[in-house]
């Protein structure tokens, strides 16, 4: 890292940086541990053109979330940018491997967190998933919402790198009226966006954090959609979760409907090894 840009940041710190060094976290971007004499701090750099405003959009999913007093998300320092660079410096969290426990108090925390709700699905500000934008134009009904917010955007894209051919592709109507046979009485959820192993993490006294959103206003099981696409959560944790949100007749088909979104955004980012996955919930859903 450059020692200018440390220095820039100790400067808006207010005080000397002992040591830096990098750790995981940073898919996207890089990402440092940093230790003053008073704290440690998590720091993300970023170059793209596009940094600062995918860094302000992070820090205000983070700020959202904190505000509501459910899920704790870690303190934000600092977002800037500096000659070529944009930084993101935040609250660095001693995490550990959860246990039975700890997965419980994330379900009950994610529940609590999706009990908060809003007049719309959406919100003010658009915002990104990974690195590509992410559509939030209010609307009052969710079938709307996912269809034009989140489906279509994706698959349009998939077709403008040829990664899917516009036949394999549902048009508008099929999507909507899929979504309404699935989705009845859909009541808005504060979300996390993009709900990963990788973007919780467990303090060492056992407290969970979230990290790293693409918040919106949604459906509850959008996220929980995201937990069962790769793992990495605990039993307990669904347990707990399903203790406040139960599930309803047409469950296994919403959570795939709703994985489709994360398999499109996957493949758009990383190619062609998504496809399969993609193609199959395409078949299953819209025969396609």
């Amino acid at each position: 890292m450059d020692s200018s840009l440390i220095n820039h940041i100790e400067s808006q710190l207010g005080e000397p940086i002992k040591n830096y060094q990098t750790v995981s976290g940073g898919d996207i971007s890089e990402a440092y541990k940093l230790t003053t004499n008073s704290a440690v701090f998590f720091l993300k750099i970023h170059s793209s053109p596009n940094a600062l405003t995918m860094f302000e959009a992070e820090k205000a999913g983070l700020m959202l979330i904190s505000s509501t007093n459910t899920i704790k998300t870690p303190k934000i320092l600092l977002c800037g940018s500096f000659k070529e660079w944009t930084f993101l410096v935040m609250e660095f969290i001693a995490s550990k491997s959860p246990n039975s426990k700890d997965f419980k108090l994330l379900g009950h925390k994610l529940a609590e967190l999706h009990q908060i709700t809003s007049n719309n699905f959406g919100l003010t500000n658009d915002n990104f998933i990974g690195s590509l934008p992410q559509f939030n134009t209010l609307n009052s009904t969710w079938s709307t919402f996912y269809c034009h917010q989140r489906l279509q955007p994706q698959l349009r894209l998939a077709q403008n790198k040829k990664l899917l051919n516009p036949n394999e592709c549902p048009d508008e109507l099929v999507i909507l009226n899929r979504m309404e046979e699935l989705c009845k009485n859909i009541k808005p959820s504060l979300l996390h966006g993009d709900l990963w192993s990788g973007n919780y993490q467990i303090s060492k006294d056992g407290t969970p954090y979230l990290i790293d959103p693409a918040v919106f206003y949604g459906h509850n099981e959008v996220d929980i959609a995201m937990s069962l696409l790769f793992g990495g959560f605990g039993d307990s944790f669904y347990t707990a979760y399903f203790n406040t949100f139960k599930k309803d007749k047409g469950f296994d088909d919403r959570i795939q409907l709703y994985q489709l979104y994360y398999y499109l955004v996957h493949l758009n980012l990383f190619g062609r090894s998504y496809y399969p996955a993609v193609a199959q919930i395409l078949k299953q859903q819209f025969k396609m």
